[in-house]
């Protein structure tokens, strides 16, 4: 399975998701301004891997104080450039909460730090949490595995949106780790997968991820989902995503709410896989998550070609909201939240498992 996050000899190694599926390259970065680059420019996709890949951010960033003799000469200044290479990697995607996350938790590392610490110290222990990071999100993914190949008959049409697997995470996936728990297990899984305009995930990255895993794919276009539904058996839709309110409101790629709305007039199960630290229970409901919009090119041009006239508005959300209404479950690495409400939520996320 492809690995879209390394680390070696201190130096991240991203695989760059905007070249695929034609060529498989790797980006090796020493920066903290190629990280965010990396991040804001999709080379690096997935709310738990923005989050791996900016903590290892943090780390470079530290490691470059030390190259420049700040950190030995001032401990003060260490902090503040810290501060400034958080802020620099916070600015880069405003939805996926993982993000946010996983840089509070490397502020709060280096804060543990003794007084007496030095930068070598410091370098050593955010090293530490960020693999740590990474390492966490790999059970993560195999727990949420699991726990939704329970949900899935032996034998299963599943519909999936954007990409929430290998390629979005630390480890097998979310939406898509399901599907691998799901055959590992002995069930015959096929997957649907929509192509996910105007970035085209589906069809560049889940297509290529599945069929490169052995798993049965078809890829279909946004709006054939509802034909497909109505046409054949389908026994689940499963996305992934990028925030969840405490209400269970969850922000997903662009096109998630209309698939669900599609799976609901259909009576068939509509699904959400995510891990905890995608909870935000700051928010009580998605009217409070912020959604980026994107760059209008992203619409009116494919491959370098424009396909609009020239002038015309766009509107380019890069996710939307599904009120949890709609969800029949949220599939956690903590388990399984079902009926989706403030109560379950609290009872799962919050310490209590519940299945």
């Amino acid at each position: 399975m492809i690995k879209p996050i390394q680390w070696r000899n201190r130096t991240l190694i991203l695989l760059d998701q905007r070249r695929l599926p034609r060529d498989v390259r790797y980006l090796r970065l020493k920066r903290v301004a190629d990280v965010a680059g990396a991040i804001s420019t999709l080379a690096v996709r997935g709310a738990p891997a923005i989050g791996i890949a900016a903590a290892y951010g943090v780390v470079l960033g530290v490691c470059a104080q030390m190259r420049d003799g700040a950190a030995r000469r001032n401990a003060r200044g260490l902090r503040r450039a810290l501060d400034r290479d958080i802020k620099t990697l916070r600015a880069t995607r405003p939805t996926a909460v993982n993000l946010f996350w996983a840089l509070e938790r490397m502020r709060r590392r280096f804060q543990s730090l003794p007084a007496a610490a030095t930068g070598a110290d410091a370098a050593a222990a955010l090293e530490d949490e960020a693999v740590e990071i990474h390492r966490e999100d790999e059970a993560r993914c195999e727990a949420i595995g699991r726990w939704g190949a329970t949900l899935l008959p032996k034998r299963a049409t599943v519909v999936t949106h954007c990409n929430a697997g290998a390629l979005a995470t630390g480890g097998i996936g979310t939406a898509l780790g399901v599907v691998y728990a799901a055959a590992r297990a002995g069930k015959a899984v096929r997957v649907f997968a929509d192509e996910t305009r105007p970035l085209l995930q589906g069809a560049r990255l889940t297509a290529f991820e599945l069929k490169q895993n052995g798993i049965d794919v078809t890829l279909m276009a946004d709006s054939m989902s509802a034909s497909l539904i109505r046409k054949i058996p389908v026994d689940a839709v499963i996305v992934g995503a990028d925030r969840i309110a405490r209400n269970g409101d969850t922000a997903n790629k662009i096109g998630t709410y209309a698939l669900a709305i599609n799976a609901r007039y259909h009576g068939v199960p509509f699904y959400v896989a995510a891990p905890a630290s995608t909870f935000d229970l700051t928010l009580a409901g998605g009217k409070d998550i912020p959604i980026e919009e994107r760059n209008p090119d992203e619409v009116t041009g494919s491959n370098s070609q424009r396909i609009a006239p020239a002038g015309i508005r766009v509107f380019n959300p890069a996710f939307d909201v599904t009120p949890a209404e709609l969800i029949t479950a949220i599939i956690t690495d903590k388990g399984i939240i079902r009926p989706v409400r403030v109560r379950t939520v609290m009872s799962v996320i919050g310490g209590k498992r519940k299945s």
